[in-house]
């Protein structure tokens, strides 16, 4: 009688005779030892978040690694805030993961989203840098036709100006304060949401305004001005730069002032004058438990490769090139990361070191 669960127990079952059996088991286990050592791997962890220009990065970085090392393995986890990437990589449960300055230079004093985190800064320093790059502008965006022409009319909105837990959040909030003196959940409603519901919600026009960091064209904006009017807000009135929010912005690493062009989505881009906006610096980290030797190789093979990583979008090389590896840093270089760079004569700044 053969069993649905497919276990034997009867004799009259038994299909090979003891001696057969051993020696089945014994071919079957070579085979699959065989087999095992051809297509031996070392798996690395990668954690990113679903905005555009980091995801590119991360998911094309991983590409090149593994297309010229064929004993690794990177697995991309693309859900989850970015504070919570950094506290994973700490605690060893992720190996590689999107972060900016910002964030790091955040967690290493235990502050915003790290302020309930105890031992936030002790953390910190289980994290290592690779390198940094330019994610590009903060984008407020809203549709042609929804009334908002500037960031004074988002009061009484429902606007996404990042996740619950994440950096942007804090910057966006810093930024239209300083803009127009608003305050958070007071004068607007921040919605509570990850960045690709809150796209999807931007695209229901369920939320008012959309906010995400990305180098221009962004896909995702880009994507709404095919068929719809796109307006971009930002600061109207330069005093604005010097508002004590602006300020208190600027004292956390990673950020500069910046200013795109009002037709960089063609007709469907209503703004008549450039956005004056701020510019983010992030990056691509490390937990310092990764051997040095593994850490190198990755390093040395991402650069030799640099041009496939070019080809992906065009601004890729304006973001991601050997002068932005140390721009707005504040956090230790790996030692693996750290060889290469020395390898290859570049000047290490000492907050890297």
């Amino acid at each position: 009688m053969i069993r649905s669960t497919g276990y034997q127990t009867d004799k009259e079952d038994t299909v090979f005779s003891t001696g057969t059996r051993t020696k089945f088991i014994a071919v079957a286990a070579a085979a699959f030892m065989c087999v095992s050592g051809a297509q031996a791997k070392d798996f690395y962890k990668m954690s990113t978040i679903s905005l555009p220009t980091p995801f590119a990065i991360n998911t094309t970085f991983a590409k090149i690694i593994q297309k010229y090392n064929k004993g690794i393995e990177i697995q991309i986890n693309a859900t989850g805030a970015a504070p919570r990437h950094a506290l994973d990589a700490a605690n060893g449960k992720t190996d590689l993961f999107f972060s900016a300055p910002s964030l790091m230079f955040l967690m290493s004093k235990g502050l915003a989203m790290f302020k309930k985190v105890k031992n936030a800064p002790e953390l910190a320093n289980n994290i290592r840098l690779i390198f940094n790059y330019r994610i590009g502008t903060y984008n407020f965006g809203v549709y042609g036709d929804s009334g908002i022409k500037t960031l004074f009319d988002i009061k009484g909105k429902r606007v996404f100006i990042g996740p619950p837990t994440g950096v942007q959040k804090v910057v966006s909030a810093q930024f239209i304060e300083a803009v127009t003196g608003y305050k958070m959940n007071k004068d607007y409603t921040a919605v509570k949401l990850g960045f690709t519901p809150a796209m999807q919600a931007f695209q229901d026009r369920q939320i008012d305004m959309m906010t995400g960091a990305s180098n221009h064209p962004a896909s995702f904006f880009s994507q709404i001005a095919l068929t719809n009017k796109i307006r971009f807000l930002g600061i109207e009135d330069p005093k604005a730069w010097d508002a004590p929010s602006m300020k208190k912005m600027f004292r956390v690493p990673g950020k500069e002032r910046a200013t795109f062009a009002p037709d960089i989505y063609g007709k469907n881009q209503v703004n008549e004058k450039p956005t004056h906006t701020v510019s983010a610096f992030t990056g691509l980290y490390t937990r310092k438990g990764i051997p040095e030797d593994v850490i190198y190789k990755m390093t040395k093979t991402f650069w030799e490769h640099i041009d496939e990583m070019w080809s992906v979008t065009r601004w890729a090389k304006g973001a991601l090139n050997k002068k932005n590896i140390f721009a707005q840093n504040s956090t230790k270089l790996h030692p693996g990361a750290l060889k290469y760079y020395k390898e290859i004569g570049i000047k290490i700044p000492a907050n890297a070191m």
